[in-house]
């Protein structure tokens, strides 16, 4: 078995890793931190997992996570990067859902996040933890930067273009929606529900901490120098991302070709469904599940690719991901513990 542990089990990343890791058939649940709720029983601040977790939140000084084999830090920024040093040392493997291992240059770190980064001398061996991109990496990884929710959806949307050379790489488009849960579980006016529903507004315009980590993840698949338009949304629902990206075409290509190239990329991902050309994913189509779904289009056979890509940002934008690393990093099946069915209504 895999003892796992949860640094910063409260919050909404947080409890989607206990739904999952609880009924993983690899995974004994051996720590669960937090500083606020020591010595509370997961089941009573979170009911949803009685007869599911029995342990209690602890302290972080007083909970053992040496004890651990992996260790997931569900926790704000710059949180992962003061305890990973030691934690690997001692033999633990880390995996950070925030943003402390994604940027590899400590200057563009402290420009976005506004904190200099405590241990600049792992980022070079952390491993940026998309599976349909970098699976043999992750495989043989002790420290993983699992990619922002945004991120996830723009890498692997123009991935198989950029990486073909099909595409001018300093045009591309993203405008892309969230639910308020991408906020995190925290008591924000903005995210309040007098305040979300009923209301559609875009955010980060001027510039998203997002766009550095993803343009340096596409930089990799390119020879031109990328540029990426970027703008966020936030809409009133609880969880879902649909993110619509706008690429132009710099080949001949026929739309078959396009469509051919995308399944071909993607035959082996278990979580990708590249769907028909045409079609329209929706995010109900992925809540609840680890899927991400997908749907080419070309307005008026230009030169013009539009992407379309669902997924559900605490699913395969946060916490599912996280556990398709850990299922990567331990030899099991990619799939184990992840293959739910999307919830409908």
């Amino acid at each position: 078995m895999i003892k796992v542990g949860i640094v910063g089990g409260t919050g909404y990343t947080g409890v989607e890793l206990l739904r999952l890791l609880s009924g993983h058939p690899h995974v004994q649940l051996t720590a669960i931190t937090s500083r606020k709720e020591d010595g509370l029983p997961v089941a009573d601040l979170f009911p949803s997992l009685r007869g599911k977790v029995n342990l209690a939140f602890s302290a972080p000084d007083k909970a053992d996570l040496t004890r651990c084999d992996v260790l997931f830090f569900a926790t704000p920024h710059g949180v992962a990067m003061e305890q990973a040093p030691a934690l690997l040392a001692a033999g633990v493997m880390v995996i950070d859902l925030a943003a402390d291992f994604r940027l590899k240059n400590p200057a563009t770190f402290e420009q976005w996040y506004k904190m200099p980064h405590a241990c600049p001398e792992l980022l070079p061996e952390a491993v940026y933890g998309l599976p349909e991109l970098n699976r043999e990496a992750i495989r043989s990884a002790r420290l993983i930067a699992n990619p922002g929710c945004y991120p996830t959806t723009m890498l692997l949307g123009f991935y198989p273009l950029l990486n073909a050379n099909l595409i001018d790489a300093g045009t591309l488009i993203a405008d892309a929606k969230t639910g308020v849960s991408g906020a995190g579980r925290k008591t924000e006016i903005a995210t309040l529900f007098a305040e979300a529903s009923d209301n559609f507004k875009a955010y980060g315009v001027s510039g998203h901490r997002h766009a550095p980590e993803t343009v340096a993840q596409l930089q990799r698949f390119s020879s031109q120098p990328v540029s990426l338009i970027f703008t966020p949304h936030l809409v009133p629902m609880i969880r879902g991302m649909h993110a619509t990206l706008y690429a132009r075409l710099t080949s001949d290509v026929t739309n078959e070709q396009l469509q051919a190239l995308f399944e071909e990329q993607y035959k082996d991902a278990p979580f990708i469904d590249v769907m028909p050309f045409g079609a329209h994913p929706e995010t109900r189509s992925t809540r609840g599940s680890n899927m991400l779904r997908l749907a080419l289009h070309r307005p008026g056979n230009g030169d013009t690719v539009v992407i379309l890509v669902v997924q559900d940002n605490l699913m395969k934008g946060a916490a599912g991901q996280a556990v398709q690393c850990m299922n990567l990093m331990f030899g099991c099946p990619e799939t184990e513990g992840l293959q739910h069915t999307a919830l409908l209504p």
